[in-house]
């Protein structure tokens, strides 16, 4: 009962937390609540699936969550600001994790979901920052793939593949999230969920 009421409180503040009169911003921040809530487990997902080897610079994958976490309380003062940083910070954290552990991770494969977030973020009167915002992540596909360089710890090829297959699911995972969150804001004012 205790743990419960306990999980209840903290479901109760975090939706508080991501709340926003703006339904786009209310959206991005669930989303970066989500990754934000995510990315602490990445590291362990990839020593379950390729071992410690690449500990501890393996950790800075985290370097992500305290941007992600940031988002909401952005947006409550500068929605427009809060929605790039979100954007940007998806960009920004794949080519870094993409250099990170190398291209043959699959990490890379998170710009897709890069580009659709940063169409769905931004109003028809945005359009200028959803055309930047959605270009970056592929001008770094064209400009980086194969250009990354050795990553700083070299996987065994079973190992490249098994992250591979997580990151590929993982991309298509969130792709369907970003589907759910962002569906919500076409459904009538009686259909809306919050």
């Amino acid at each position: 009962m205790i743990l419960k009421s306990y999980l209840v409180a903290a479901a109760t503040r975090l939706s508080t937390y991501a709340s926003n009169d703006q339904p786009l911003a209310a959206a991005g921040n669930k989303v970066a609540l989500v990754l934000a809530g995510n990315t602490p487990f990445y590291p362990m997902y990839v020593i379950g699936l390729a071992g410690s080897g690449g500990m501890p610079a393996l950790l800075m994958t985290l370097f992500a969550f305290p941007v992600f976490a940031m988002v909401p309380a952005i947006s409550r003062r500068y929605p427009l600001l809060g929605r790039a940083m979100l954007s940007l910070a998806g960009s920004v954290n794949t080519v870094f994790c993409t250099w990170l552990l190398g291209e043959k991770s699959g990490t890379e494969l998170f710009l897709i979901p890069c580009i659709t977030l940063a169409s769905l973020l931004f109003g028809a009167g945005e359009r200028f920052w959803m055309l930047i915002l959605a270009a970056l992540p592929l001008g770094a596909y064209i400009l980086l793939h194969g250009h990354y360089g050795r990553p700083l710890h070299l996987y065994p090829d079973d190992a490249y593949a098994a992250l591979f297959s997580m990151n590929a699911v993982s991309v298509g995972t969130l792709s369907i999230f970003l589907g759910i969150v962002f569906s919500g804001l076409y459904a009538g004012p009686s259909k809306r969920a919050n």
